[in-house]
C-alpha cells in the first residue's frame, strides 16, 4: 500500500506536468480544431487508454527495457512521431472535407477510427514512457512490497488526472472551432492549423533523447 504522503507528493508533481501544454495536450487541441469537440474528446479517451497500456508495460518492466535499449526506444520514438506527422498531413489534405462535414454527425466507424488514432498516439508517446519510468519509481514504497501494483496505482492516477484536464482542453478548443466554423474558410484554416500542430509535435518528439 502506498503511503498517503507519497500519493499527495505524486499528485503535486503530476498536476503541473499535466497542465503544461505538452504532446498529449497539443494532440488533443489539434484534433479538436480539426474534428470538433466530439473528435477531441474521443482522442482524449483513446489517448488515455493508450497511456494505461504504457502504465502496465512500465509496471511490469517492459517500459524499463524500452528506456534502456537505444534501438527499441528509437523505434518507438520514430513510430510515434511518424504517426503524428501522418495524421497532421491527413488533416491538411482533407481540410475541405472537414469543413463540409463540420455540422454533420460522424458515422460510428469514424468515431472508432478517431478513438483508435488517439490510442495509437498515447501508446507510442516516448515522452510518456520516459516520464513513467523516471517518475513512478520515486514514489513507490519498496518496503511495502507489491511494486507493480503500486506503480499501476500511481500511473492510473496520473492518467485519470490527465483525462480530466485534457477533456477541458478539448472542450475549449472545440468551442473555438465552433465559432470559426461559421465560415467555411475559417474551418478549413483550423483543419490546416490542427494538422500543422500535429506535424510540429511529431517532428519535435523526434528530439526526445534517451538519458540511459
Amino acid at each position: 500500500m502506498i503511503p498517503l504522503a507519497n500519493l499527495v507528493a505524486f499528485v503535486l508533481v503530476a498536476i503541473p506536468i499535466i497542465l503544461v501544454p505538452g504532446p498529449s495536450v497539443l494532440f488533443v487541441i489539434g484534433r479538436s480544431l480539426s474534428l470538433g469537440r466530439i473528435g477531441g474528446l474521443l482522442s482524449v479517451v483513446g489517448n488515455a487508454i493508450g497511456g494505461l497500456v504504457v502504465v502496465v508495460a512500465v509496471a511490469f518492466g517492459v517500459g524499463i527495457l524500452i528506456a534502456q535499449s537505444l534501438v527499441v526506444f528509437t523505434i518507438v520514438k520514430i513510430a510515434g512521431a511518424g504517426y503524428l506527422i501522418y495524421l497532421g498531413i491527413q488533416a491538411i489534405r482533407h481540410r475541405r472535407q472537414h469543413a463540409d462535414a463540420a455540422t454533420a454527425t460522424p458515422p460510428t466507424r469514424s468515431k472508432l477510427r478517431i478513438l483508435t488514432q488517439g490510442f495509437l498516439v498515447g501508446v507510442s508517446n516516448p515522452k510518456t514512457i520516459v516520464f513513467f519510468i523516471a517518475v513512478l519509481p520515486q514514489f513507490v514504497d519498496y518496503g511495502a512490497g507489491g511494486i507493480p501494483a503500486q506503480m499501476l496505482l500511481l500511473g492510473t492516477l496520473f492518467i485519470v488526472i490527465a483525462l480530466l484536464t485534457d477533456s477541458v482542453w478539448a472542450l475549449v478548443a472545440g468551442v473555438a472551432r465552433d465559432w470559426f466554423a461559421r465560415s467555411p474558410r475559417r474551418i478549413e484554416a483550423l483543419g490546416a492549423t490542427g494538422g500543422v500542430v500535429m506535424i510540429g509535435l511529431g517532428v519535435g518528439s523526434l528530439f526526445v533523447g534517451n538519458r540511459h
